[in-house]
């Protein structure tokens, strides 16, 4: 049986870093969420990782209990961020699996701190490429706009949890790892971890990020995991978006000096909470055939 994981806290220029140390031993994992989510993506995912590996899963700035400044959501920083974790951490360099804008993040941090990681997994992120899909900034952030909770009651969102993920055949605790998400005010309200003006500052930051522009400076392996859903029409990603990740993954396969792409078949994209031991497999087998060096 795994261990339960230990909640630490690193100090990094200042600011309050958590993380969730799930043991293990062997090559270093650093696994980081994506936009407005939390290190608690993984609670599924990073038990079975830690079987063979060190695992340690990361609240990224302005997310989950690490702290939230009004500033420095720009990549260079928050990649700054996972840098200093990992040197306090010590250690070989791990290899760092980012889900969707943690891939990004990761990304950058490759580049711009080769030393730091020994390789990358994307987990249907790391080729976001917002400029791409929207005219201007201010389209991007009102398209990628966070919902209003302000009002909603935790036991109706949490009902509204268990009715759409539970009917896609997810497990129990995923209702408690999409909460973690959320602060419960004393009237038991829902609030967003990551705050509105926050969120739209990483948008911002996304907007002026340019994978291409990256993929060749990466020195490191990448291992590519997208996820898709085929076999039900009801569910399949309108035909123009589908080409374009296509098209996403094709160019950084092209661009990448050393990658190789799993596709994560029947998966959406929050797949680490809909199919961890998917996700863990392909990770645990590319980790134990020598991809990664």
């Amino acid at each position: 049986m795994a261990q339960a994981p230990r909640d630490e806290w690193a100090t990094v220029d200042g600011l309050s870093f958590h993380y969730r140390d799930w043991g293990g031993s062997g090559r270093p994992l650093m696994l980081l969420h994506g936009l407005a989510s939390t290190c608690h993506i993984w609670d599924m995912v990073a038990p079975i990782l830690a079987e063979d590996h060190a695992v340690i899963a990361l609240d990224l700035r302005g997310h989950g209990e690490s702290d939230k400044p009004n500033h420095g959501y720009d990549f260079a920083s928050v990649s700054k961020d996972v840098l200093g974790v990992i040197e306090q951490l010590g250690g070989d360099a791990p290899v760092v699996v980012g889900h969707s804008w943690g891939g990004s993040v990761a990304l950058e941090l490759a580049v711009m701190a080769p030393e730091s990681m020994k390789g990358m997994a994307w987990i249907d992120g790391g080729m976001i490429d917002t400029s791409a899909r929207h005219a201007t900034a201010e389209d991007a952030k009102f398209e990628m706009a966070p919902p209003d909770f302000t009002g909603v009651k935790v036991e109706g969102f949490l009902e509204r949890v268990r009715t759409r993920h539970l009917g896609n055949g997810m497990a129990p605790e995923v209702a408690g790892i999409v909460l973690a998400n959320f602060e419960i005010l004393e009237d038991q309200t829902i609030k967003a971890r990551l705050t509105r003006s926050n969120h739209l500052r990483i948008i911002e930051a996304l907007w002026d990020h340019r994978p291409a522009e990256l993929y060749g400076k990466v020195q490191c392996p990448v291992l590519i995991m997208p996820a898709r859903q085929q076999d039900n029409s009801a569910t399949q990603e309108p035909g123009q978006r589908r080409q374009r990740r296509l098209a996403s993954v094709d160019e950084a396969e092209q661009m990448l000096p050393k990658s190789k792409t799993v596709w994560l078949e029947d998966s959406i994209h929050d797949v680490p909470i809909q199919r961890p031991e998917l996700v863990a497999d392909v990770l645990k087998g590319h980790l134990a055939d020598g991809f990664f060096g």
